[in-house]
């Protein structure tokens, strides 16, 4: 029998941690350099069309599995489906969940490493901030002690519980972030030249546009709606029948949307304004960034804020994907939660310790051209991720079936209701239209 489980305070409660979980380093880290690769505005236009048509229905069924079974990822594939292999889909997801943690732990170290650097001030140049970005991370010791740091603090939040670790955190971090995100976005558009950053946000240019960009586009919309990681099924877990699934679903989407876009035009803006190049990659925020605030009129105010900012952001995420993995344990196995944060941390932690080593003594290893983090990102984002999403539409479509989600997504929903529409999507739609892209992506990597 289950144990009783905590749920969330206040419906706001929820949206405040689902959001958090959307918004993170695939907002403010992410999306700006994945848009910059892509293309910028062309990109934008795909991406909105995949979190409308492949994010919401799929948000609505994970929190409704969720909330249904009140159980994790792999818990409530057995529930719906007893003695069938379905549950291997939450085993997916789960694993996914831990894989972007090791790595996801890493950037973010990068990020706390960033904040002292922007109080020492950063020097002026690409050449130098490349130079700065590109001694922290080929060294050993720095990095694993961020690293670690990092992780201590998400293990710490997850110990404490649903609602006094993760829900008390997120109702006081998140109005902050938005808050020093719209700081800088101010700062940036009001630079000379800013305007040639926010057209290459928002004026399509359809011509560059590949599978690639496709393949891009809905992968961080998986990404950054944390879709196909079990972290939505896991916190739809802990929410009360009494919410309403469809708009509550819309609330973290839009709020996810819109930082992703804010964090554009906190960050394009100004890289255009003082003549860098957008297409940075990876390193458009170590790099580019750091180079970008040396030269801006208080420019290293400006940088401070923008590294604390990101940390928040990829704290806010790391949680959900921690209790991810936590909650599996606490209700198959029944660890005590501060065992299994802490033993679970600990092993996110050794598991990335490989792209740390990554960029240093272990940079020889290359998988198709790729270090070790970019190979653990291609595995999560571009395989496990869309495959967990696919096979979660197709589950709820064909086997738990559209009508059983729609009572459960339903449920006390007078209003704003999910409409019979999700069926063919579901079913047919977002299952093979996700496989086409995943494959055609893989081969244009190959």
């Amino acid at each position: 029998m289950l144990k009783e489980r905590e749920q969330w305070k206040s419906r706001l409660g929820f949206i405040l941690a689902a959001t958090g979980s959307a918004v993170g380093l695939g907002n403010v880290w992410r999306f700006p350099f994945v848009a910059g690769e892509q293309g910028g505005a062309a990109f934008l236009v795909i991406y909105l069309i995949a979190v409308a048509f492949i994010g919401y229905p799929l948000m609505v069924t994970e929190i409704s599995i969720g909330r249904k079974t009140q159980r994790n990822p792999i818990g409530a594939f057995k529930a719906l489906a007893p003695n069938t292999p379905w549950w291997i889909v939450g085993g997916v997801s789960v694993l996914a969940g831990f894989i972007i943690l090791s790595y996801y732990s890493v950037i973010a170290g990068w990020s706390l490493a960033f904040i002292i650097e922007s109080i020492a001030g950063f020097p002026e140049g690409i050449e130098a901030t490349d130079q700065l970005f590109g001694g922290h991370k080929t060294g050993i010791a720095k990095p694993i002690f961020y690293h670690a740091l990092f992780m201590v603090i998400v293990i710490g939040v997850i110990s404490a519980g649903v609602v006094k670790g993760i829900q008390r955190v997120v109702q006081w971090l998140m109005p902050i972030l938005v808050v020093l995100l719209l700081m800088v976005v101010v700062r940036s558009v009001t630079l000379p030249g800013a305007s040639e950053g926010i057209a290459f946000l928002f004026r399509p240019d359809f011509s560059a546009v590949s599978w690639d960009t496709i393949l891009s586009a809905v992968g961080q919309s998986f990404f950054t709606l944390s879709l196909g990681m079990g972290a939505i099924i896991t916190y739809g877990s802990y929410l009360s029948a009494k919410e309403n699934i469809p708009s509550s679903s819309v609330q973290v989407i839009g709020a996810d949307t819109l930082i992703a876009i804010i964090s554009g035009l906190a960050i394009f803006p100004a890289v255009f304004a003082l003549g860098f190049a957008p297409d940075e990659g990876a390193g458009l925020v170590f790099v580019t960034l750091p180079a970008v605030f040396a030269e801006m009129p208080f420019g290293g105010g400006v940088g401070f804020l923008f590294f604390v900012l990101l940390s928040i952001a990829a704290l806010t995420s790391a949680i959900s994907l921690l209790e991810v993995v936590v909650s599996y344990f606490v209700d198959e196995k029944d660890w005590p939660r501060k065992k299994a944060a802490a033993s679970i941390g600990i092993a996110a932690f050794f598991v990335g310790l490989l792209p740390v080593l990554g960029y240093s003594a272990l940079d020889h290893i290359k998988f198709l051209g790729m270090d070790i983090l970019d190979t653990y990102d291609f595995f999560a984002d571009s395989i496990m991720l869309p495959l967990g999403g696919a096979l979660t539409a197709a589950f709820a479509g064909h086997v738990w079936s559209t009508k059983s989600l729609m009572e459960e997504a339903n449920k006390e929903s007078k209003s704003f209701r999910i409409g019979s529409w999700v069926g063919p999507f579901l079913k047919y739609i977002i299952p093979i239209g996700i496989i086409i892209v995943m494959i055609a992506g893989i081969i244009e990597v190959l």
